[in-house]
């Protein structure tokens, strides 16, 4: 089994920037794709970005240019770095663990692994 745990989340205005850390621990000997996700209110869960196990990264349109996936393997980290923050980023954001080492696409399907999630308001 794996565990997965976010931290970061919080309140921020427009414009601003936060930083989403998920630690994850278990059966994780080997190097697989991960990815965040987000869920706002009356939404389906949305792909953000996720990262292989060379380091090669992949981002959705709506968060290209404004956040940035990093996996810190020797500290058992992924992050999401978060800038330029708009009130449409509002939401739960989930990160996420897949079983394979190259990412074959930002289906949530692609990942049976989880974390709790972590709250992101961005208002004025």
């Amino acid at each position: 089994q794996v565990q997965l745990v976010e931290s970061g989340g919080g309140s921020v205005q427009p414009g601003g920037s936060l930083t989403l850390s998920c630690v994850y621990s278990g059966d994780i000997r080997k190097s697989v794709c991960m990815g965040w996700f987000r869920q706002a209110p009356g939404r389906e869960r949305e792909a953000l970005a996720r990262i292989d196990k060379d380091g090669d990264a992949f981002y959705e349109r709506s968060v290209k240019g404004r956040f940035t996936i990093s996996n810190d393997a020797a500290n058992n980290t992924l992050y999401l770095q978060m800038s330029n923050l708009r009130p449409e980023d509002t939401a739960i954001y989930y990160c996420a663990r897949g079983t394979g080492s190259w990412c074959h696409g930002p289906a949530p399907e692609e990942f049976p692994y989880w974390g709790q999630g972590t709250q992101v308001t961005v208002s004025s």
